[in-house]
């Protein structure tokens, strides 16, 4: 049974966080999440939020490429002149569209580290200059993925990415205790509206979610949830770690290869009947 937390409830009322990526999926579904909880996201994207992404990312919005370390100095500095401070940082922009990699070029495969692995540094950094002259110092959790912890065929520099962002994590953890904590969120599939660029029409996302032990792929909220609570003081402790949020993860692949009884295939059989 899920239930629904009460702003108050994380002691994140009146906290100013910056959402990189914000503006949609599962950053849009983040900074709903933290504003629900009483925080001021402020999201920022290369472009803005459209007609229908706006109603769900909730907060103010700042232009910004954030692999551009001049634009990422103003976003920083323009968010404190507006707030006084900089609390918390999720490091959400990233992604990688489909491309073999003996097909790709160097140049797409250098963006793509860029994107997923300078870009969340750079923001750091920028945040750790504020944060460590603050009272109470600062948060800041990266969104990674279970790509970068599995084979990533098609997407393989962007795993390889955010493999490294999750070992950054852990460094920078232990080179900026006890001001800033830093920890990573590793997510799995997550149902977006551009889910179907991945894995097609809805009986895809289905298919999909049927492999994972819960029956679905996570919502943006259920990333969120977990970004807040990294974020909060109830994970004051808590640094230098990783949070997998993926369901229980994907079904061996061998399980569906053998022709042996096997009582935890058939449990999830029976689950995807009944779902």
């Amino acid at each position: 049974m899920t239930e629904q937390v009460q702003p108050g409830q994380l002691g994140l009322d009146g906290k100013i966080v910056l959402v990189t990526g914000g503006v949609r999926g599962v950053g849009a579904g983040i900074a709903a999440v933290l504003a629900g909880l009483g925080a001021t996201p402020v999201v920022c994207a290369r472009r803005g939020p459209d007609s229908s992404s706006a109603e769900r990312a909730p907060g103010e919005f700042v232009a910004c490429d954030v692999r551009d370390p001049e634009q990422v100095g103003e976003l920083v500095a323009g968010i404190v002149d507006r707030h006084g401070r900089l609390d918390g940082v999720v490091n959400n922009a990233g992604g990688s569209p489909f491309a073999l990699t003996a097909d790709a070029s160097d140049s797409f495969a250098a963006k793509i580290v860029a994107l997923n692995l300078l870009a969340p540094l750079t923001v750091a950094r920028a945040a750790h200059a504020v944060m460590t002259g603050q009272p109470g110092g600062g948060a800041i959790v990266n969104v990674s993925s279970v790509s970068g912890h599995r084979p990533s065929p098609g997407t393989a520099a962007y795993g390889a990415a955010k493999a490294g962002l999750d070992n950054l994590t852990g460094s920078l953890a232990v080179e900026w205790a006890p001001q800033v904590r830093i920890n990573s969120v590793i997510a799995g599939p997550v149902q977006t509206e551009s889910s179907h660029l991945h894995y097609g029409d809805e009986a895809g996302v289905a298919a999909v979610g049927a492999t994972i032990p819960m029956g679905r792929l996570a919502r943006p909220s259920d990333i969120g949830h977990a970004v807040a609570f990294l974020l909060s003081p109830l994970a004051a402790y808590i640094t230098g770690s990783t949070l997998t949020v993926h369901g229980g993860g994907e079904k061996p692949a061998f399980l569906d290869a053998a022709n042996a009884g096997n009582d935890v295939q058939q449990v999830q059989t029976q689950k995807s009947e009944t779902s």
